[in-house]
């Protein structure tokens, strides 16, 4: 899982192919679930499938800047 975009939502990437842009975890497990994986929202914050890249599934909002 890509960092949080500055308009909002990560990118979902398998297999070095980006499948979208996800808001929240349901948005992920739904774009795992098209490429095969079925996988339960409880289980993506620690699933060795998943590599989250500087922040976890509990952000997906833009970093605000003051």
């Amino acid at each position: 899982m890509h960092l949080p975009s500055p308009t909002g939502g990560r990118r979902v990437r398998v297999d070095g192919e980006i499948l979208g842009l996800a808001h929240n975890v349901r948005d992920l497990v739904e774009f795992l679930r098209r490429a095969g994986l079925e996988m339960e929202p409880e289980q993506v914050a620690d699933s060795p499938l998943i590599d989250w890249r500087g922040v976890g599934p509990d952000r997906w909002e833009a970093e605000t800047r003051t």
